[in-house]
């Protein structure tokens, strides 16, 4: 089986930051004083190399989403929202075009079971010189029942999820709107977060390109199941029809747009 496999420096990684379990410990996205390495800024939307490249033979770095710890998307105006997505996909797209990686991933961790280790909201980048970027995903990923569509973006349910369970796929055309994508994914964020299920306290986002379009999957976090893990057998649930008309309802139903 083809794979990409990739270094981990054990040591370095051991030396990171850690609270979102252990909650003691001081965010160093907070102390923006102490931050180095940056690179843009955007008001208080910072981007800047991380400090532990525990991937070998990549570049990473880190979009810090805000000043404010204890917040996230669902949170955010509409105006914050829309800025830290462009300011995130322009920098995607900047790195993509250099010309030095043969791909860029772009993503986000959110909770305990999301793979991060720091609460402050933030995503990241990374850029691999040797991937093989054919391996990253397949479009078929991003088949789905439909909830919405607007200039030009369209959100829907995996039929076809790379894991399992409550996959949602933002997939625009090349002259979307990137508000309105901004705007999708603050609202899969705030569902799954909020309405999904009661016991889902984590996430990711992950965005992908390829062939000259992108594609986003915002993805709920529980533990993985060990058919995946040991298997690589993937679930598709059956409440893929209740998913869509929830979020119909709550976000894009007649008197729910009347009301704002």
């Amino acid at each position: 089986m083809d794979i990409n496999l990739i270094g981990f420096d054990v040591t370095l990684g051991s030396q990171k930051p850690e609270n979102i379990i252990n909650k003691e410990t001081s965010c160093p996205f907070c102390n923006t004083d102490q931050l180095t390495d940056i690179i843009d800024t955007d008001g208080d939307i910072i981007l800047l190399r991380n400090k532990y490249n525990v991937i070998e033979g990549a570049d990473q770095f880190v979009i810090i989403e805000g000043h404010s710890c204890q917040t996230d998307m669902p949170d955010y105006t509409a105006e914050h929202m829309h800025r830290l997505i462009r300011f995130g996909i322009y920098h995607w797209k900047r790195m993509i075009d250099s010309g030095k990686y043969k791909a860029v991933l772009f993503f986000k961790n959110f909770g305990p079971l999301s793979g991060g280790t720091i609460r402050h909201p933030h995503m990241q980048l990374v850029g691999f010189p040797h991937l093989n970027p054919d391996l990253l995903f397949s479009e078929r990923e991003f088949d789905g029942l439909t909830i919405a569509e607007r200039n030009g973006v369209t959100l829907n349910v995996s039929t076809c999820p790379r894991v399992g369970f409550g996959e949602l796929n933002i997939v625009p055309r090349p002259d979307a709107d990137l508000d309105t994508l901004a705007d999708f994914i603050q609202i899969s964020v705030d569902y799954i977060m909020h309405y999904f299920n009661k016991r889902c306290n984590s996430y990711n986002i992950f965005f992908y390109h390829g062939k000259g379009r992108f594609y986003i999957k915002i993805m709920p976090r529980f533990a993985t199941s060990p058919l995946f893990i040991g298997y690589n057998i993937h679930f598709l649930p059956n409440n893929t029809e209740r998913i869509v008309q929830e979020l119909r309802k709550l976000y894009f139903s007649e008197s729910r747009s009347r009301s704002h």
